[in-house]
């Protein structure tokens, strides 16, 4: 799928959403390595990762911000961000979505 209509999706009425992010996206991925090696025994493959990633921001509340927006205050603390991603590890780990055997450690 080419670039241009991926963004096309995020059209609405000729005006451009594609600038609309939840900030938690990028804490969560800041954090995500931090919690992995906190299990070292689990080698997550590209599934995995987008399963924890997913489950942990639906655990936590959306913070939508766009392009010059101010941002009054953040209620979503690390704490909050790293306790969701190791519930969504585990419930992946206690969940896995194959039977084929992992081929080690995710490159970071």
């Amino acid at each position: 799928m080419s670039t241009g209509t991926i963004k096309k999706k995020y059209i609405f009425a000729g005006t451009d959403l594609s600038g609309i992010r939840n900030r938690n996206e990028i804490k969560v991925i800041e954090n995500m390595q931090e919690i992995l090696d906190e299990y070292p025994a689990f080698y997550p493959d590209v599934i995995a990762i987008q399963d924890v990633y997913a489950l942990a921001l639906n655990m936590l509340p959306a913070r939508y911000s766009q392009q010059f927006s101010i941002v009054l205050r953040e209620p979503v603390s690390n704490e909050m961000i790293r306790n969701a991603i190791r519930k969504a590890l585990v419930r992946v780990m206690n969940n896995p979505t194959d039977q084929i055997e992992s081929p080690g450690p995710v490159q970071w």
